[in-house]
């Protein structure tokens, strides 16, 4: 049984690394599964990438396609040349896809369209808002591969109500869980940390990378504006990820309570959230490590994929209403938040499970 792995930008390293190590770990019982880690090289700054594949304990890859950069269209079509080589010098039984990247979109359709079978880890999560990239990957995605590993009842439902068939849909829960539970002993304290006289419970966290957040630079400005004057004095730790960079290097934004800092490590940006007061984010996957932390957890944009984190989990949704950011912020500071509970199969064994359901699947090819 070959399986081809596909990894593209640093969410998807998360998603990976449990799912490689239990495959080893299936190895270990004489019923061998042969894996090939393909990277397309979606994210190719070394603070957005490589750190990751070190800290996550995550073999090197056996191949980089290298098509970062470039438009939407651009790095789909580079992605999709390329990898169609690397699956007729290459080919496996299935691939398996993660997440709702570029990546994932582009590599299931080749893998396809050579009739080769694809597993889709987090499948059936929807926003409704087709204006996000992410929303249309998953869409095409989720509607031509074979089997779905899913995170939650919700994407049960959402590809049921697609005509999935219910021998297709395998609930497993959330990768991402599983390498935080499995790195939460390892997890490091940054440098700066100390440097710039932080306290745990003390600070805020904050990124945004969404581009109907930072590409205006005023509504980056008055998000800003709104955050800091809420936490008042309390230090607002902002992790810039660089297409945030260049729209806050013309703003040339100055706040006592911020403190501008570059992506961080894995390891690293746990430490960060688990020792936080709250997170201001617009990311999907920051969700999700909030929940299971218990961290007090404001969502920047309209809709969520991940509904239960809201339901469920320590999560809101604050969409572009500033006034709503301010009051929410305002709770946090009077350590009067929501208390979360932790999703089903959210336990740290997600990927065990893909595992034993793959090699029943398709260990006899």
């Amino acid at each position: 049984m070959k399986i081809t792995i596909i990894a593209g930008a640093r969410p998807n390293f998360m998603k990976i690394a449990p799912i490689i190590k239990a495959i080893i770990k299936h190895n270990q019982t004489g019923n061998e599964i042969t894996y090939r880690l393909v990277h397309t090289g979606q994210h190719y700054d070394k603070a957005m990438s490589g750190d990751f594949f070190e800290q996550l304990g995550i073999p090197n890859p056996d191949v980089n396609l290298e098509c970062g950069g470039g438009s939407q269209a651009e790095q789909t079509a580079a992605i999709m040349v390329k990898f169609e080589k690397e699956l007729m010098e290459n080919k496996p039984n299935l691939v398996l896809v993660v997440g709702d990247v570029t990546s994932t979109m582009a590599c299931t359709i080749t893998a396809k369209k050579l009739c080769i079978d694809v597993v889709h880890v987090e499948a059936g999560i929807r926003s409704g808002d087709m204006t996000m990239p992410e929303e249309i990957n998953r869409i095409v995605t989720d509607s031509i591969c074979d089997h779905f590993f899913t995170t939650s009842e919700i994407a049960n439902n959402n590809l049921l109500a697609q005509q999935v068939g219910k021998e297709r849909i395998h609930f497993v829960g959330n990768t991402m869980i599983d390498s935080l539970y499995g790195n939460l002993e390892k997890i490091r304290k940054p440098l700066f940390f100390d440097d710039i006289k932080l306290q745990s419970k003390e600070y805020f966290m904050l990124t945004l990378h969404r581009p109907s957040n930072v590409d205006d630079p005023e509504k980056l400005k008055s998000i800003l504006d709104a955050v800091i004057s809420s936490a008042k004095s309390v230090p607002v730790v902002f992790a810039v990820h660089p297409r945030t960079k260049l729209i806050l290097n013309k703003l040339n934004v100055s706040y006592d309570s911020l403190q501008l800092i570059d992506p961080q490590g894995y390891l690293e940006f746990i430490y960060l959230i688990k020792n936080c007061k709250g997170i201001i984010t617009d990311s999907g996957g920051i969700t999700e490590e909030a929940t299971v932390l218990d961290i007090p957890c404001l969502t920047l944009r309209n809709s969520t994929e991940r509904p239960e984190t809201i339901t469920m989990g320590t999560n809101e949704l604050i969409g572009d209403d500033l006034e709503k950011l301010k009051n929410c912020l305002n709770q946090i500071m009077d350590n009067n938040w929501k208390k979360g509970n932790i999703p089903q199969f959210w336990d740290g064994h997600t990927s065990g499970r893909i595992v034993e359901i793959l090699f029943r699947l398709y260990g006899n090819k």
